[in-house]
């Protein structure tokens, strides 16, 4: 009886650490890059399926590349800086006028700039580039605009001209802003 139960430990730990090491499965809506042990990470990536690799050699890493929201909001918690998301960004507008802002962004990670995503930026791409590229836009195109015309009819020309400054630093790193929806403004007292 012991001799079986030894034969079933053994045989999990071979399906489970050297057969499951063979494959890489990659779900709908994401993509795999692969770093090679001699070759770094590879440029080719993994569509949705299953697909083979070289185990102890090879390691995957799933990417989503569905669009993404970017909430900005009370109930995010900054304590994960991985996480997809910030508190509301303080900001000054045109007029002086210290303000609170909320909203979305929706963004997309370009599948064929995602190894050189990996490669020169690494996983924690969103504390190192999203998050402070986001709260340096917002503040400087909020500074551009009075408080009653972001509150009133240039509410969209506000988002359109956040939605351009993103796209213009996000493209050329692999990622793709989708839309920029602002919730709420609220006015912040000054000290």
């Amino acid at each position: 009886m012991a001799g079986d139960s030894l034969d079933k430990l053994m045989y999990s730990f071979v399906v489970e650490d050297v057969l499951k090491g063979f494959f890489i499965y990659v779900p709908p809506g994401y993509v795999a890059c692969v770093y090679d042990m001699g070759r770094g990470v590879l440029k080719k990536v993994l569509t949705p399926g299953l697909h083979l690799k070289i185990p102890f050699w090879q390691k995957a890493k799933l990417f989503n590349v569905q669009t993404l929201e970017y909430g900005i909001n009370r109930q995010f918690k900054p304590e994960n800086e991985k996480a997809l998301g910030d508190i509301p960004i303080a900001a000054i507008t045109q007029d002086g006028r210290r303000v609170g802002v909320e909203g979305t962004i929706l963004v997309r990670l370009d599948v064929h700039q995602i190894p050189s995503i990996w490669q020169t930026i690494g996983e924690d791409f969103v504390a190192k580039i999203v998050r402070p590229t986001i709260r340096s836009r917002m503040r400087m195109v909020f500074s551009r605009f009075d408080y009653n015309d972001i509150v009133g009819l240039k509410r969209d020309a506000v988002e359109t001209e956040l939605k351009n400054e993103l796209e213009r630093i996000f493209y050329a790193r692999g990622i793709y802003v989708e839309n920029v929806l602002l919730s709420e403004i609220s006015q912040i007292a000054m000290n």
